[in-house]
């Protein structure tokens, strides 16, 4: 209470000094128009006895003034009417005006000599019976008389001004009366105000912080949008939340120092590179934006997306941790909207704590840089997935001028920075490294190729081989996502430049610059929520809850989680599951496989008959086998959140990862990392990086459609000892070897580059 007696108090204060300044205003008011009134109504009256008081005198006759001035003088508030000579004398008067007039009022000296009409107001201590009790304020009009066109004397009109007073007094009580209840109305809705929308949530936001602090579990106080307390608590929350990941951390690390682990955790992350970096900050440059803007609806308002991307998963925990700069493509309809005259915005939105600087391109640069050498050339080239690469030289003619676009963008963010450190992202920006580098020799950069690295025979097919590797070697360490990989691309650069590969140190010097080639498996962040918090029931009910929404009914879930992608199996997988229901009728209308499939890269034609292939092939299955309330395959066709995968995730009995080949397929240590409940089992293709790690997964060949169809079977067989204790163990790898770890390990190898370059420049 004491509190909301601080802010209403200077309320209540403010409030009467405004109602009485109003009220005094009100009072003045009021005066000047009743005095004008006044003064107007007396000069109408003297000019209408003028005529009249003239004729009189013209004919000598004043003794009929006498009569003439008591018949007028009974007008409202008139004293009385007095005619002067031009001597200053009194002709006539009415009965008791003596004691109102002074001996020689102004006015009528004044109105004589400048022959006009003249008005006066006097208090009542100016009047002759100033000393009487009955004495009164008059105000005085006095008017010139004239006779053979000379001033012979003045008529005089004497009003009593009480009137006025009273009715001033009357104004002002009322002005108070309604300042007082004014201000006790406004006082008392600003108490109930103050206490709804400050008072009260501020108590119930410091009693949560409380409870927040002292680790007890407790939901947020809601506030109704709009408040003035929103923002308060909008940032409260994030303090909150903070607090929580703080208090989670800590716990984690806590648990690992008691287990002697080295788990790699977020918190552990930004002390490892801030110690590393020793507060520079990082400069990392993809085609993939981390946050995009477009407008939503016809009321065109503009709403940030997340893009479902491994490499976001990856980079945004160490921009976090170091204040860097992130250079992406600006791709969405309403990036330009948002950024500054520099093209930059501070991200993410709710906590800003690195920049995202936008670089902008057009459909016709789009189109040859990114979906025609990049995805029409280099992807099918680097997963040989038999369909046939495409290497235009218009489109080449881009991949450069964009490569170098986003260099001298690049260049720009990091002109002030001494030894800059740049992490470069995947096969979009081969020629990056080496245009940096030319410029700023001594920058430390890195690569990392997020996709597979063919055979030296097979990469030979692209016209400008020599042109890519060079690019690269200008990085001082390029990442893969297995050795395999390392291998394919050292024997490469055997194959296609003159440089001395070192097959010792898996490094490559060409023209005196070393270039380190290592294997960083990427992965994801791991759940570290403990065994005991998970619900044995959940489950079930979550699948029920699934199956009640898609309008089917099954006891068993199979999940695949893709973009519409000819490199990841997807025909194959459904085709597999066509063989496991001929050959498995019992779990026909039993077994419902999943298919989240996100619609990619349509404006290429092959994705886009692709996306058509795959739609045609599962309704060709689900026409043969379908009942009305049951189907063998769901392929939903949209792009689905986190939190949609997630679900089907765990509710899940199978998740299938069949990719044709592919560079690591982060969906299977998704899956992996999702099942707290330890089931579930992964099938996953042989030709996925992921496969080198996950070793308990049903391994398979996924061009072998009755191998497939016999690993679903499996799958669904499979006692609960048994995949509980296959999930253990590929849990157990997720978590030793998440995403943290992949971004230290990086990172730190080449921070320790600089150290080396040191010493040979003093060498």
């Amino acid at each position: 209470m004491r509190t909301t007696l601080k802010i209403v108090l200077p309320l209540i204060v403010s409030v009467a000094s405004v109602s009485l300044v109003f009220a005094g205003y009100q009072v003045r008011n009021q005066r000047r128009i009743l005095r004008n009134d006044l003064a107007r109504r007396a000069e109408i009256l003297a000019d209408g006895l003028q005529e009249s008081v003239e004729r009189v005198l013209d004919r000598g006759q004043e003794k009929n003034l006498q009569r003439l001035v008591e018949r007028y003088a009974q007008r409202e508030h008139l004293k009385g009417i007095a005619i002067y000579d031009a001597a200053g004398h009194i002709l006539a008067i009415t009965s008791g005006l003596a004691s109102a007039l002074p001996l020689h009022p102004t006015a009528v000296t004044n109105a004589t000599r400048q022959d006009k009409g003249v008005g006066e107001f006097l208090p009542a201590e100016q009047t002759s019976a100033a000393q009487e009790t009955d004495a009164v304020p008059v105000h005085i009009y006095a008017l010139p008389l004239h006779k053979d066109e000379e001033v012979a004397g003045a008529l005089v009109l004497v009003h009593d001004t009480s009137y006025i007073e009273i009715q001033a007094s009357h104004t002002l009580r009322d002005a108070l009366l309604n300042a007082l209840i004014q201000t006790l109305l406004i006082s008392l809705l600003a108490l109930v105000l103050v206490r709804w929308t400050f008072t009260e949530p501020l108590t119930r936001t410091a009693k949560w912080v409380r409870t927040l602090r002292t680790g007890q579990p407790n939901p947020p106080p809601a506030l109704v949008q709009g408040e003035i307390m929103e923002q308060l608590h909008h940032e409260v929350t994030h303090l909150a939340r903070d607090l929580h990941s703080a208090r989670a951390a800590a716990e984690v690390e806590a648990r690992l120092r008691d287990s002697n682990a080295s788990l790699w955790t977020a918190e552990r992350l930004r002390v490892s590179l801030r110690d590393r970096l020793q507060e520079q900050p990082l400069f990392v440059v993809s085609n993939r934006e981390p946050y995009m803007h477009v407008f939503d609806g016809k009321d065109k308002t503009i709403k940030m997306i997340v893009p479902a991307s491994g490499v976001v998963t990856a980079l945004e925990p160490v921009l976090l941790a170091c204040n860097g700069t992130w250079v992406a493509n600006g791709s969405g309809s309403a990036d330009r909207e948002i950024v500054d005259s520099r093209d930059r915005l501070r991200v993410p939105p709710d906590r800003p704590s690195y920049t995202l600087r936008r670089v902008w391109l057009t459909d016709e640069e789009e189109k040859g840089y990114y979906y025609g050498f990049s995805n029409e050339g280099l992807w099918p080239l680097c997963h040989i997935a038999h369909t046939r690469p495409i290497f235009r030289p218009e489109d080449w003619l881009q991949y450069q001028r964009i490569n170098q676009r986003f260099a001298d963008t690049v260049l720009q963010e990091m002109a002030d920075v001494d030894s800059p450190i740049l992490l470069a992202q995947d096969y979009h920006l081969a020629l990056v490294p080496r245009m940096v580098k030319e410029v700023r020799p001594d920058a430390r950069v890195a690569i990392f190729w997020h996709i597979p690295w063919p055979n030296a025979e097979v990469f030979g097919i692209c016209p400008w081989q020599r042109e890519l590797i060079d690019g690269l070697l200008g990085a001082d360490l390029i990442g893969f996502h297995i050795q395999s990989h390392c291998n394919n691309f050292l024997e490469t650069v055997d194959r296609a430049l003159e440089a001395l590969t070192e097959w010792d140190r898996f490094a490559v010097n060409r023209q005196g610059h070393v270039t380190r080639v290592r294997p960083y498996p990427i992965s994801v962040a791991f759940s570290e929520n403990p065994r005991a918090d998970v619900d044995p029931d959940g489950t079930s009910a979550l699948r029920s809850a699934l199956c009640q929404e898609m309008g089917i009914e099954a006891t068993h879930l199979g999940v695949g989680v893709d973009r519409v992608d000819y490199t990841k199996g997807i025909l194959e997988r459904f085709r597999a599951l066509e063989r496991f229901f001929e050959l498995n009728p019992a779990y026909q209308q039993r077994f419902t496989f999943v298919q989240i499939g996100a619609p990619s890269r349509t404006d290429i034609e092959r994705y886009k008959n692709f996306l058509d292939e795959v739609s045609s092939e599962a309704d060709r299955i689900n026409a043969r086998f379908q009942t009305s309330r049951w189907k063998p395959i769901a392929f939903r066709k949209k792009h689905h959140s986190h939190e949609e995968i997630s679900r089907f995730y765990q509710a899940a009995s199978l998740c299938m990862v069949t990719s044709l080949h592919d560079g690591m397929n982060l969906v299977a240590k998704e899956f992996v990392s999702a099942r707290e409940d330890e089931r579930g089992v992964l099938i996953l293709s042989t030709f996925a990086g992921a496969a080198h790690e996950l070793s308990d997964a049903l391994l398979v060949n996924p061009y072998d459609i009755s191998q497939l169809a016999r690993a679903i079977h499996r799958a669904l067989e499979m006692p609960e000892q048994e995949q509980s204790e296959r999930m253990q163990r590929m849990r157990h790898t997720v978590r030793q070897h998440n995403v943290y770890r992949w971004a230290a390990h990086l990172l730190s190898d080449l921070t320790e580059i600089r150290i080396e370059l040191v010493e040979r420049a003093e060498a």
